[in-house]
């Protein structure tokens, strides 16, 4: 039975609105889905549309994805001590360029900044607490739940996931393989809690069964 249910609470204020509204007219910039995002030392990204992976790599050349970044959310090399720190476009982005120096001189920025971290915040001990169980399946159902929650679409057939995930992304979130990954979505599927559509995005139904 899975124990314990982690979800990052929805912001309380459409801070993505706030944001576009102070700083309309101000140049933003696209990024096509599975770019490389630069990242100055002084620069912090906000996303505006899109989904943002950020990830680092050990010493032995493996890949750890660190999260994703949603629409309002901030994320920059000044908010982490990790290097290397790397972030992609997980799908078509638009993103909005701040400096520590604007975010000083705007109270309003600041407030809406504090307060995307904070669900930065949640969503990472949300992982954190995902990654931590013993069973591979349920640190991949987790992981389901929450981003049915963050990026998840209702359709008729069930809550479709408006990003698309492959196999090698889910193992090296969840520190399992990838033969692994594809045979818990194997069972999943086999269970009727999951379903892919047409444009291989995963749609979710009801709870999944409690045994595996």
């Amino acid at each position: 039975m899975l124990q314990t249910q982690v979800s990052v609470s929805p912001a309380p204020t459409d801070w993505r609105q706030v944001f576009e509204e102070a700083y309309q007219g101000r140049h933003t910039y696209d990024f096509k889905s599975g770019s490389t995002i630069p990242m100055g030392p002084q620069d912090l990204w906000i996303v505006c549309r899109g989904i943002v992976q950020l990830g680092t790599l050990f010493a032995s050349g493996d890949e750890a994805v660190l999260g994703f970044v949603y629409p309002a959310m901030p994320f920059g090399l000044p908010l982490t001590q990790l290097n290397p720190y790397e972030a992609f476009a997980l799908t078509d982005v638009v993103l909005m360029r701040l400096n520590q120096v604007e975010l000083e001189s705007s109270p309003l920025l600041a407030q809406g900044v504090l307060q995307q971290l904070s669900r930065r915040l949640q969503q990472t001990e949300a992982i954190l607490a995902m990654i931590s169980q013993r069973r591979v399946y349920d640190r991949l159902v987790q992981l389901l739940l929450m981003l049915k929650q963050e990026v998840g679409h209702v359709t008729p057939d069930g809550v479709r996931l408006e990003v698309r995930l492959t196999h090698q992304q889910l193992a090296n979130l969840l520190g399992t393989t990838r033969v692994t990954i594809t045979r818990l979505l194997g069972l999943l599927r086999q269970e009727g809690w999951l379903t892919i559509d047409r444009t291989r995005h995963f749609v979710i139904a009801d709870a999944p069964s409690e045994s595996l």
